[in-house]
């Protein structure tokens, strides 16, 4: 009697699951044909009503992410591609969708996994580069991005991550092409411009940096304090004298208790042998203080390099006496600093 029993029971399970199969099958074809006619939510429904009856099947996971990537539920599509990968690991279809996911999501641990699992996975060396530059690993983000973009010269954006990872690691003369290309891909980017800008600056291309500038500019990037201070020193050691002094003045206005704008437009007005320009910021220096040695040190360089050198030398020299530490400065016949 206890083996008709068991016998029954199993067969009742071998029935139960066969029923539970067909239904799975019923509802997950019944998906398939409402996901080949367009009615995406529908065929979700079946899907969802095929994966509650079998919860291991991994093809009507795999096809409910599928109907939801139609209807852009990306939550419900990488629920369901996770599931789905859980039960075929080695689906590399799936590590491509969820490697896209996560990067997309920015969890660039996640997408850095994947990735390097499915190295051959179209844009995984993209994605490499730039998780890692997210994560600040900028040899890493130099490392794949490279690979990337011998293949594909024409992304702009990854472009501009070697530039910036390269620009973060102090490389500049190397973010340089990177900068250049990036802009000239996508024109439309004002802080990519702003920031190429600062690059010439950096390298002392000042002439390309006021062109960068002026672009960024134009594009809409905002004339802050900081950028219309970067634009006019740009200008003043590109030559354009008048229209530095007018940038940099006008930032000086709205504050004018800082002396720093004055002392640099001192400096690189004798640096471009602008002696005259040089000389009117020496002197407003010490309108304001009168104990400026600096300024009153700078002033007699001015003197010296434009013919008058026993005037030019007596300032020097009251300029030691009351600040000696510029002594220095006259034996290796530098300027002072901070000027």
């Amino acid at each position: 009697m206890k083996k008709m029993i068991f016998v029954f029971l199993t067969l009742s399970s071998t029935y139960i699951h066969a029923q539970q199969s067909d239904s799975s099958a019923y509802f997950f074809k019944k998906g398939m044909d409402e996901k080949a006619a367009g009615t995406y939510l529908l065929a979700n429904r079946s899907f969802d009503k095929a994966i509650s009856i079998n919860p291991a099947f991994a093809e009507a996971y795999i096809q409910n992410g599928l109907v939801n990537k139609e209807m852009h539920r990306t939550d419900a599509v990488k629920k369901n591609f996770v599931k789905a990968l859980q039960l075929q690991p080695e689906n590399k279809m799936l590590m491509q969708e969820l490697m896209h996911l996560y990067f997309n999501y920015r969890q660039f641990n996640e997408s850095i996994d994947l990735a390097v699992k499915c190295s051959d996975c179209t844009n995984a060396n993209r994605i490499l580069g730039i998780s890692y530059y997210h994560q600040e690993d900028f040899a890493q983000s130099t490392k794949y991005l490279g690979k990337y973009l011998m293949q594909k010269q024409d992304d702009a954006e990854a472009q501009y991550i070697m530039a910036r990872s390269y620009l973060d690691m102090e490389d500049y003369k190397k973010a340089l092409p990177y900068f250049q290309k990036a802009t000239s891909l996508n024109g439309s980017k004002p802080l990519w411009n702003y920031e190429l800008g600062l690059l010439y600056y950096t390298l002392y291309d000042y002439k390309s940096s006021v062109a960068a500038f002026d672009k960024a500019a134009t594009l809409g990037y905002a004339a802050t304090s900081d950028f219309t201070e970067n634009l006019g020193y740009s200008c003043l050691y590109a030559g354009e004298f008048n229209r530095g002094e007018e940038l940099l003045l006008n930032i000086w206005k709205k504050k004018p208790g800082n002396k720093n704008i004055l002392r640099d437009m001192a400096e690189i007005f004798y640096r471009q042998n602008q002696f005259e320009n040089s000389l009117k910021y020496c002197q407003q220096l010490m309108e304001i203080d009168p104990k400026d040695a600096k300024a009153l040190y700078q002033a007699g360089l001015n003197f010296i390099k434009k013919g008058s050198k026993d005037r030019g030398q007596q300032m020097c020299d009251n300029a030691i006496a009351m600040d000696p530490s510029l002594e220095n400065l006259r034996r290796k016949k530098e300027m002072p600093a901070g000027m």
